[in-house]
Parts: C-alpha cells; sequence; structure tokens
C-alpha cells in the first residue's frame, strides 16, 4: 500500500524541496521497515523550531528536525507513524556549514525523522552506530554520498569516530 504523507509548508525560506522528492525519501526510509505508514512533514522557520524544540526538548534554539511518533494503542491497527518538523533555515545552514548539497542534507533530514519515527534513537553509542549505519545505507541507495562523512580532516581532539560502510 502506498504511504500517506502530509506535507505542509510554513516556511519562507530557502528553497525547499520538491514533494515528489520528500515522498521518494520517505519511501526509501520505510523499505523494509514499515509496509503501510501515514505521516505528516511541517517545513517550518526558526521560530516555530525554536520554540517546539523548547518545548519538548527543553533546548531554546531551532533544530534541524524533530520527530513527534505516533501514541496510538496497538489494538487500533492504523498505519499513523507520526510527525515531523523540519526547519528550513536550519538544514540550509548546516548543508553550507557541512559543505554538502541542500538536496543531500534534505534527503539526510527526512530520512533520519523518519527512522526516529520508527524507534530509531542516537542516544547510545551502540544505537547510534545502528542507526547512522542504515542512514548511511539509505542515502547511499538514493545515490546520495554517506552523510556523516565530510571533505574535511578529521579533528585529532575529536575521542570517538565512526565510519561505515553499506550493510
Amino acid at each position: 500500500m502506498p504511504h500517506t504523507i502530509d506535507i505542509q509548508v510554513a516556511s519562507d525560506g530557502s528553497p525547499l524541496p520538491d514533494p515528489s522528492k520528500i515522498e521518494k525519501w520517505v519511501a526509501a526510509a520505510l523499505v523494509n521497515l514499515r509496509e503501510d505508514a501515514e505521516l505528516s512533514i511541517r517545513i517550518v522557520d526558526d521560530e516555530e523550531s525554536r520554540e517546539l524544540n523548547h518545548r519538548y526538548r527543553g533546548k531554546d534554539k531551532p533544530t534541524n528536525v524533530l520527530s513527534f511518533p505516533s501514541d496510538l494503542p496497538p489494538e487500533l491497527e492504523l498505519p499513523l507513524l507520526g510527525d515531523l518538523l523540519v526547519c528550513a533555515p536550519v538544514v540550509a545552514s548546516e548543508a553550507n556549514e557541512q559543505n554538502k548539497s541542500l538536496e543531500s542534507h534534505w534527503a539526510h533530514m527526512i530520512i533520519h525523522g523518519i527512522l526516529h519515527l520508527l524507534g530509531y534513537d542516537h542516544i547510545e553509542d551502540e544505537d547510534a552506530t545502528k542507526m547512522e549505519a542504515l542512514e548511511t545505507h539509505i542515502m547511499l541507495g538514493l545515490k546520495f554520498p554517506a552523510p556523516y562523512e565530510t571533505s574535511e580532516p578529521p579533528n585529532p581532539n575529536l575521542k570517538t569516530t565512526r565510519s561505515f560502510s553499506s550493510p
């Protein structure tokens, strides 16, 4: 069954991806993980992102993506996955700072958010390794570069570095 995606645009900011691309990225993130899914993706500016990031995470700044998984009782058996909130200016700024294409970073943020909706997280190192490997696999499958590789030389002061290969 096709996925149902409600895309809401509440941003006047940077160039936004075409909805058909967003749908493609969502589908790629759900392959082999979820057959049926209904979700909303709301694209916002800094203020709305900051407000919700503060309310739900206690961080008084905008963030790239917030995920709000559905909390329905299992007996309802509805395909509702949840909601994503993506901050267009933060995504654009991060793409620039990380020397990534805007489209590639948008794809990564959508995929990252979908995986959060599916229950993946990156709080513990082991969970982060699994989630980042899956993100990398999906991104490479879409012909984007691996999202956690940079063109900059590694920082010798970092405590941990991760490298991934496609599963």
